[in-house]
């Protein structure tokens, strides 16, 4: 008999993984975004400071945050909270789906929405403009654009509203 379960695991983030996270974290913004973000913002990001951040997320808000662990390693993670727009659109927003891109294609990504965010549940989310493959992944999940932009931050990429769950 051939086990079926995936090699991965997900579960609410711990302090045991905020380490791994911020180093998922920066990982994956530098693999999906080289040439969308300039260089030298990707190459600035700084591990231990954005650990800080994580466990500072961590303790404030409990359970917000699903990361997908291959025996104790970060390979994705997904983040939802209270929507941070001026004028929201819907009181919950994805605030973060990063997968490691060596994990692109295998349900990891399916599996961590899943875990952070109920199908029922109306909620907004920002995606950079120039990224097809994200958009795409998160129309299958009933999300679909609404037409606002804004400029992303800390870099000048363009990110583009998706939204479901809004009657319209």
């Amino acid at each position: 008999m051939t086990d079926l379960s995936p090699p991965w695991r997900i579960t609410a983030l711990a302090a045991e993984h905020v380490h791994s996270l911020a180093q998922c974290h920066i990982t994956c913004w530098r693999e999906a975004y080289r040439g969308l973000v300039p260089d030298h913002i990707l190459d600035a990001f700084d591990v231990d400071r954005r650990a800080e951040q994580w466990e500072r997320l961590r303790v404030r808000h409990p359970n917000s945050t699903h990361v997908a662990l291959v025996d104790d390693q970060v390979i994705g993670f997904a983040s939802v909270g209270a929507s941070r727009d001026e004028s929201p659109v819907t009181p919950t927003e994805l605030n973060a789906l990063y997968i490691r891109a060596a994990w692109y294609g295998t349900g990891v990504a399916h599996a961590l929405i899943l875990a952070a965010l109920p199908s029922d549940i109306p909620c907004s989310l920002w995606v950079f403009e120039k990224n097809p493959r994200a958009q795409a992944f998160y129309r299958k999940h009933g999300f679909e654009l609404d037409g606002t932009t804004r400029i992303e931050a800390f870099t000048p990429t363009t990110e583009v509203r998706m939204v479901r769950g809004v009657d319209g």
